[in-house]
């Protein structure tokens, strides 16, 4: 992405990065994203404190690993090969092991030992050995989509498979973190991409979205995967029944939206059209040019940002054009419908440009004034909700704010036949700009996804990577905070209790990590509700920042 930050007035001028405190004295986190060694077979892990006998399951991770093969090296923390990571937790301990996806990417980058396939912002360089003509014919192949699926662990049809963002992905054993067979979504939907964040309903589907494009131009694809069948002793992938709900023409075709998730509610989907471009013929381009994935996206806050609303049973898009001025999302907090509105909570930021910066140079700069001058540039994310009248006709009245729940700020307008303006809510006070906003948010998903919810689990970020664990109260806006000087926390997973009565009745997981001292990782179990330690396991392995993660629960 450009690194010229082009702001608009539409979108607040980034509020957020005036409010936060400015970063002062910075350490340095290069030792966060380096390679590391696989440990294949679990490894003990030292118990501190207490971890409640009721968890039984494994904490299941994804992230890169690996930054560099032979004397080639990746240039964004995002191309670095997936490393899988398992804590196992049965009757109060726990074992740790992990082990590289044996993607394609990885193994042919191995065999060579040199980078050949295309990451996000990595070009695979053609080949020394190759003559100088089929050197220069091969820029003009459209490179394949890695499947070096670093993003996270996902669920379809009972099994799992580690995900990034292309068509690919790979089913794993999630106890051994064996490599199984590569998956293309292409092979089973007319799709050519998926995002590694699907959402569940409670009958066991899976609903994902993914791009197309054709003569008939780009589109927006809500994908479905049907409940597991029980069929006993089958090892393999199985996406039978698999189909498109329904297929969203991008608002320009040339220049489509980059999407990182969606929300979901108990019968609505909603795709966020936002003002991260992608242009198709630049990424022509490029690949001619020699150019990474990266450069194709831009920030383009002319554009406003479009909620696309689908009813998740009949697949039919609503007829009223949902808008609000430009802002950019990752993650989803929740979505839910009362009282004829759709409320959606999600982490926003007015500056897209930031998915770019993340290179690794970016990332290792020197502690102080370099990190500080970098981090302070940057937008800070934070928490919003956008709430849609789900009931407006030609007979709703145009120019008045059309939200009437009463615990909700945000509104919506109707501005002419069929369009509705929306502005967000804030979802904190101003407690949380002294953590430097928050991403990586979660919530009790068995229980309260789709549904009205008070509870959600998110990491600060005071750093590039996220220095805190945080729990907001939607109710009172207020937050908990676990974070010490040094340490930093992946995204927090929230486990319920046998039996819980309450939403927050549970614990919080969390892998830290730190640049001070070698090999000194631990597993961090949090009390849901007091977000006070109740244990650790710590293991003496070096682990890189990573993305997502679940918990798989085993009887």
């Amino acid at each position: 992405m450009s690194s010229t930050k082009q702001l608009n007035n539409r979108s607040g001028d980034n509020a957020s990065k005036k409010k936060c405190p400015l970063a002062m004295g910075l350490e340095g986190i290069a030792p966060l994203v380096r390679t590391v060694e696989e440990i294949p077979e679990p490894i003990t892990t030292v118990i501190k404190g207490n971890i409640p006998s009721w968890i039984n399951g494994s904490f299941l991770r994804n992230g890169p690993g690996r930054f560099e093969f032979g004397k080639d090296n990746f240039n964004h923390w995002f191309d670095g090969m997936a490393l899988m990571h398992r804590f196992y937790i049965h009757d109060g301990e726990v074992t740790y092991s992990s082990r590289f996806l044996r993607s394609d990417s990885y193994v042919r980058n191995s065999e060579k030992d040199r980078i050949v396939v295309c990451e996000f912002g990595t070009m695979a360089m053609p080949d020394p050995c190759k003559n100088f003509f089929s050197r220069f014919l091969s820029r003009f192949k459209i490179p394949k989509a890695t499947d070096n699926a670093s993003v996270n662990f996902v669920k379809y049809k009972g099994d799992y498979y580690v995900s990034t963002e292309t068509n690919y992905m790979r089913r794993v054993d999630p106890q051994s973190l064996e490599t199984k067979e590569k998956v293309d979504w292409s092979e089973y939907i007319a799709v050519n991409s998926a995002t590694a964040h699907p959402h569940y309903d409670r009958e066991g589907a899976s609903y994902n979205m993914g791009n197309s494009y054709g003569k008939g131009g780009f589109f927006y694809n809500i994908i479905r995967v049907p409940p597991p069948e029980k069929v006993e002793g089958e090892d393999k992938a199985d996406f039978s029944g698999a189909q498109v709900l329904c297929s969203i023409p991008a608002s320009d075709s040339r220049k489509p939206s980059y999407y990182h998730s969606f929300a979901m509610s108990e019968n609505y989907v909603v795709f966020i059209e936002q003002p991260i471009k992608l242009d198709l013929l630049k990424f022509m381009l490029f690949r001619i040019q020699g150019k990474s994935f990266d450069k194709v996206m831009t920030w383009e806050p002319q554009y406003d940002t479009i909620f696309h609303v689908v009813h998740r049973h009949t697949g039919e898009q609503s007829k009223v054009k949902y808008s609000a001025p430009p802002m950019f999302t990752l993650h989803q907090i929740n979505a839910y419908e009362d009282k004829g509105f759709l409320v959606m909570d999600m982490c926003c930021g007015d500056d897209g440009d930031v998915i770019g910066d993340f290179t690794l140079e970016n990332l290792r700069r020197a502690p102080g004034e370099e990190m500080d001058k970098f981090y302070n540039s940057m937008c800070r994310n934070l928490p919003r909700r956008y709430v849609l009248p789900l009931t407006v006709t030609d007979d709703t009245p145009s120019d008045q704010n059309l939200v009437t729940l009463p615990f909700c700020q945000a509104t919506a307008v109707k501005t002419g036949c069929g369009k509705v303006l929306c502005t967000h809510e804030e979802l904190y006070d101003e407690e949380l700009f002294q953590y430097g906003g928050l991403e990586f948010p979660q919530i009790n998903y068995a229980h309260y996804n789709a549904r009205p919810y008070r509870y959600y689990y998110a990491c600060g970020f005071g750093h590039l990577f996220s220095d805190s664990l945080l729990k907001m109260d939607l109710e009172t806006k207020k937050l908990k905070a676990w974070r010490h000087p040094g340490l930093f926390p992946s995204e927090p997973v929230f486990v319920p209790a046998p039996n819980a009565t309450e939403e927050d009745d549970g614990v919080v997981m969390s892998v830290i990590i730190t640049p001070r001292t070698e090999k000194s990782t631990f597993l961090l179990v949090l009390d849901a509700k007091t977000f006070t330690e109740l244990g650790r396991a710590e293991v003496p392995v070096n682990i890189p920042f990573g993305t997502h993660g679940v918990f798989n629960e085993m009887h």
